[in-house]
């Protein structure tokens, strides 16, 4: 028996078929992004991308602790 998802990574499946795009297409945006900080970066995905401010903060938040944890 999984587990179920709990956290940022809990928004994945909705955003994937809200925006039709992969989650690993997301963080790529994130990381080639020249902003660096968490709110900069939400704010961006939010204007530039379209995304609802719950899915610009999940995919920030995991994608900067994913990093961090390197």
């Amino acid at each position: 028996m999984t587990a179920p998802v709990k956290g940022p990574a809990s928004y994945f499946p909705s955003i994937e078929k809200k925006y039709g795009r992969p989650i690993a297409d997301w963080k790529t945006l994130i990381r080639t992004s020249p902003l660096t900080r968490h709110r900069e970066l939400v704010d961006w995905l939010k204007s530039e991308h379209g995304l609802g401010h719950g899915h610009a903060n999940a995919l920030v938040a995991h994608t900067l602790t994913e990093d961090s944890d390197k």
